[in-house]
């Protein structure tokens, strides 16, 4: 009975919270500011992802070795 109600609730809250949540610009998206460029989304400077990402890829992979270095280590632990 519990899990009925538990499943009850969150549908609910699921179908009806759509309906409740407000909405800033109803009538479109705003224009675009004045400095826009004339042929496309010109305006502004370009943000290079590269470097960002190779940071991010070598955090991983040195957690990744960092998780095998703990995880064999400690199956020699348990060896001896």
């Amino acid at each position: 009975m519990k899990k009925l109600a538990i499943i009850t609730l969150t549908a609910g809250l699921l179908f009806f919270t759509p309906f409740l949540t407000p909405t800033a610009q109803a009538d479109g998206p705003a224009p675009p500011p004045p400095d826009h460029g004339t042929t496309g989304n010109t305006s502004g400077a370009t943000a290079p992802i590269g470097g960002g990402l190779f940071i991010l890829l070598g955090l991983g992979a040195g957690y990744g070795a960092k998780k095998i270095y703990d995880v064999k280590k400690k199956k020699a632990a348990e060896e001896k």
